[in-house]
């Protein structure tokens, strides 16, 4: 049994559901967390939202908008306790809560913690959730939304410090196995994990695996990887990788530099957003390090990874190194396997002796997960006329 289907895990000693959820300045949680407020309405399951930098605001209005870090310390600290005792005098009032907070800030007064042990220990949440987002994203956010003075490098530090300081006070206060990563990414997707991960916690976790980089000039392919990834979204409560992308700037700032620019311009939310390429190029190396154990994390909190390899315009299987070590990884955790191979060569000993199963096509692995009871029943067009033919191919 998995961790999230254990009996107990949310609701213990009669009380309703608590998650905490943290992430760093710029990502912009809260109208996140309202479009997950509103899917819960929708479902007439109640929920109630706890935004501790609002309500501190609220407390302060002598306090300009943005400027709360500039607070001396013992004046910042006793407003964000006196909140927090606001919000535990009501958590009981309500079947299911979400505070919306922060884990840590860099700042003035360097780098200080932004919880107190005793009340988050009152809060006892269930689930602690860190919600990320591409750093041109929280670059942009910041840039518009906030007085915060910061450098690319800043926004990736103080990202792997909120993670970090958040996975430590879950496992202070509730223990292993309670804390995972979110990317914004596909709102609709990732709203909808984030409920089924509160509501429907018995649902399985799946780290969808696939190509990226090396494809990402192959229409065909990327349309059938993106619908795999909608699948696995629709039954599974999925950790995407593809929902962070950072390899972009770094291709944009290289494009830039072969054409000898010093500056290059994205589109983020709508607008358009200037990137020094000196800049971009200096902390190439602290974004590959937290893709990598980002998706390494991904996956540790997923109870199984599921892997999609298409077959080339050459008839080779667009198979990354990256998928390769992620299988690898995988199998180490003794997590489920499971691939999808397309391509028409068999598949090399190295993917069917780290594999649970391997499937020839997505409707024959959903036939699989239905017979195992992992999903319910789904409807046409997600099943192949010869799905039935297909299973079990290999195996």
């Amino acid at each position: 049994m998995t961790q999230a289907a254990q009996p107990g895990l949310f609701g213990r000693r009669g009380r309703g559901r608590r998650v905490a959820v943290t992430g760093q300045v710029g990502v912009d949680k809260k109208p996140f967390l309202q479009k997950v407020a509103q899917l819960a309405e929708q479902r007439q399951k109640p929920l109630r939202v706890f935004h501790v930098g609002d309500m501190m605001y609220a407390e302060a209005p002598d306090v300009r908008k943005g400027r709360i870090l500039d607070l001396p310390l013992a004046r910042l600290n006793a407003l964000r306790r006196s909140v927090f005792k606001d919000i535990l005098a009501q958590v009981n009032q309500y079947e299911t809560v979400i505070v919306n907070t922060h884990a840590s800030f860099r700042w003035k007064h360097g780098l200080f913690p932004a919880f107190d042990h005793d009340q988050m220990l009152a809060l006892d949440a269930d689930v602690y959730v860190t919600l990320v987002d591409n750093l041109d994203a929280v670059h942009e956010r910041l840039t518009r939304e906030h007085d915060v003075p910061h450098s690319l490098k800043d926004i990736l530090v103080w990202r792997e410090e909120e993670i970090l300081a958040t996975e430590v006070l879950a496992s202070a206060v509730r223990g292993h196995g309670c804390f995972y990563v979110f990317a914004r990414g596909l709102e609709d997707h990732t709203v909808e994990s984030l409920y089924r991960l509160i509501f429907k916690p018995e649902t399985k976790r799946v780290y969808p695996s696939f190509p990226m980089t090396h494809v990402m000039n192959m229409p065909a392919v990327l349309a059938e990887i993106d619908a795999f990834r909608a699948v696995m979204a629709e039954h599974f409560i999925t950790f995407d990788p593809g929902d962070m992308d950072e390899k972009r700037l770094l291709s944009e700032a290289a494009a830039a530099m072969q054409q000898g620019q010093t500056k290059f311009r994205l589109v983020v939310h709508g607008r358009e957003v200037e990137f020094d390429v000196a800049e971009v190029t200096s902390v190439a190396r602290d974004i590959d390090a937290q893709i990598y154990a980002r998706d390494f994390k991904l996956i540790d909190q997923s109870d199984m990874i599921v892997s999609f390899i298409p077959e080339l315009a050459d008839g080779r299987p667009g198979l990354s190194s990256g998928v390769e070590r992620e299988l690898q990884h995988a199998f180490e955790g003794t997590k489920e396997v499971y691939i999808v191979w397309k391509p028409k060569m068999e598949p090399s000993p190295f993917i069917t002796e780290t594999a649970t199963r391997v499937f020839p096509s997505v409707a024959a692995l959903l036939a699989h997960f239905q017979e195992r009871g992992y999903i319910g029943a789904f409807q046409p067009p997600l099943f192949a006329p010869d799905a039935a033919r297909e299973r079990g191919r290999y195996g």
